[in-house]
């Protein structure tokens, strides 16, 4: 059961280098966080990943992460981020087996939550998450009420970071003292405007006493 009070998680995907920038915004306003992290893609150096529209997108080292990501919940993202869905059985249990065994050694602490690569799953996927001790999964289903999920491996969102009606999901989460779940990545902040509005939030929460921050998998814990 949810205490009085709204609560406030956010979850970010793919642990890149513009993570660097947003968990020092994060710290300043003593806001939890949730990072979904690819272990099978990190190299001893910055790599390449791809490009968002005209920025090019690079990892972090795999020697930057743990204290890159002091302090927040680190959650699996999958080995390598391909489409679960379509793998073989053996494929998949390693894809999503062997990543939270790599994160809980790395990070020393434990892995209880998962993020969809691309928010695709079916019931062999699901399964799979189950039988490697996840206690969530989290999707991109966009929901009004969140928590408690109706199946915690189709844990939904309030919505993401950049969407316009982000303060209106906000009140209406703090209205029923419901859960507020908000995502993205890091890579989408293009400019000092989108940081900005970014911080503008994160210090709205802070600042809320009718809010908490909380890690997702504390809402899992009982």
């Amino acid at each position: 059961m949810l205490e009085c009070g709204m609560k406030v998680a956010q979850s970010w995907d793919d642990g890149v280098v513009d993570d660097l920038r947003l968990t020092d915004l994060l710290r300043r306003y003593g806001a939890t966080a949730t990072f979904n992290l690819n272990p099978g893609l990190y190299q001893s150096g910055r790599s390449f990943g791809w490009h968002y529209g005209d920025k090019e997108v690079w990892r972090l080292a795999r020697d930057e992460l743990t204290t890159v990501y002091a302090g927040f919940e680190i959650a699996n993202h999958s080995l390598t981020h391909p489409n679960l869905a379509d793998l073989s059985p053996m494929d998949l249990a390693r894809e999503v087996g062997d990543s939270r065994r790599l994160l809980q050694d790395w990070f020393q602490q434990p892995v209880r939550g998962f993020c969809y690569p691309f928010g695709t799953f079916n019931p062999a996927v699901k399964e799979a998450i189950r039988a490697t001790g996840h206690r969530y999964a989290r999707t991109v289903a966009e929901y009004d009420w969140v928590f408690p999920p109706g199946d915690p491996l189709e844990f939904g969102v309030s919505c993401r970071f950049v969407d316009p009606a982000f303060w209106s999901r906000y009140e209406q989460a703090k209205a029923s003292n419901g859960v507020f779940l908000f995502w993205g990545h890091s890579y989408e902040l293009l400019d000092d405007a989108m940081w900005a509005d970014l911080e503008h939030k994160i210090a709205g929460i802070s600042a809320d006493p009718a809010a908490e921050w909380v890690n997702l998998e504390s809402l899992f814990a009982a």
